[in-house]
């Protein structure tokens, strides 16, 4: 049976047009005349049986069904284009992984060491876009994901990689030249909180056997590399794993005030869906990933 797909040329043109709200320019990108990109919309919405355009003295706007239509068509396009701007650096020989990634652990922890990956497989390039919520893997088009929380994603496989392990950090200037502080101390900060994890403060303070009232109050971010410039420029004090600002650490732009880390229940994952785990290129990375997180884990005694 013949699928319901409209011609691509219209599609293209539709896209470029949703884009600028402009016939004029779609045909200039795509070196078209303007009569040539009217008749492909126009073709377009006789296939689809409706108006995706208001023709107004000023031009042309979307409409509704015009605006829900271009952003899932564009979506789709982007993702061909992708497939084929990867086919095509590697003639066809090669693969690609499509990761979803929490950001900083990405950025600190995976890149320093992905290199070592890649010199295992020349053939193999690994794409990583942001993800630092649950999704549904069927709903995109990533391969696999690099998250923190609990391992029970349906349909998928969890690996284990590391726990967060948590401690204070702040700006030396706030530690007033002591060399500690005391956990009521601390609680006198403005406590910096982790938007995924608003918790983080209240159990942090709970394994001291304290408890705060304003344990949840204070200036919220989404990532840890914002929590980190933000207790650097003296905003407050955060929970950060001091795996993901070791630099910081080490240059003295961040310091602990007091050396207890929050042991916490959840942890870092490679969640892979059970339909891709036996991908040729997919498996070696887990084996990759999970043999340098335990080397990891041991080297810093997280075992």
């Amino acid at each position: 049976m013949r699928r319901k797909i409209p011609s691509t040329t219209a599609l293209l043109a539709f896209e470029l047009a949703a884009r600028h709200e402009s016939f004029t320019r779609a045909a200039e990108e795509l070196s078209l005349t303007q009569s040539a990109v009217c008749r492909q919309i126009a073709g377009l919405e006789d296939f689809l049986g409706l108006r995706l355009f208001r023709r107004t003295k000023r031009g042309v706007t979307l409409t509704e069904a015009g605006l829900s239509y271009s952003r899932q068509i564009s979506a789709r396009l982007d993702a061909v284009e992708r497939d084929t701007l990867s086919v095509m650096a590697h003639h066809g020989l090669g693969a690609t992984i499509e990761l979803g990634v929490v950001p900083t652990f990405a950025t600190r922890w995976l890149l320093p060491r992905l290199s070592g990956f890649l010199e295992r497989h020349p053939g193999v390039t690994v794409n990583l876009t942001n993800r630092s919520r649950p999704f549904l893997f069927a709903e995109t088009e990533l391969d696999a994901a690099l998250y923190f929380g609990d391992a029970g994603w349906p349909g998928t496989e969890a690996h284990f990689l590391m726990r967060e392990n948590p401690v204070p950090v702040c700006s030396p200037r706030l530690l007033g030249g002591a060399s500690a502080l005391t956990p009521d101390a601390i609680a006198a900060l403005p406590l910096l909180q982790q938007t995924t994890r608003p918790y983080a403060w209240r159990d942090w303070f709970g394994s001291l056997g304290m408890r705060i009232a304003h344990d949840m109050t204070g200036a919220r971010h989404e990532l840890f590399t914002m929590l980190a410039q933000a207790a650097m420029h003296d905003m407050g004090v955060a929970l950060i794993p001091p795996f993901l600002i070791r630099d910081e650490l080490d240059s003295g732009r961040l310091v602990v005030p007091l050396n207890h880390a929050l042991v916490s229940n959840k942890a870092y994952y490679l969640i892979i869906p059970e339909r891709k785990a036996e991908t040729a290129a997919l498996a070696a990375f887990r084996d990759w990933l999970l043999e340098v997180a335990a080397e990891y884990r041991a080297a810093a005694g997280l075992d």
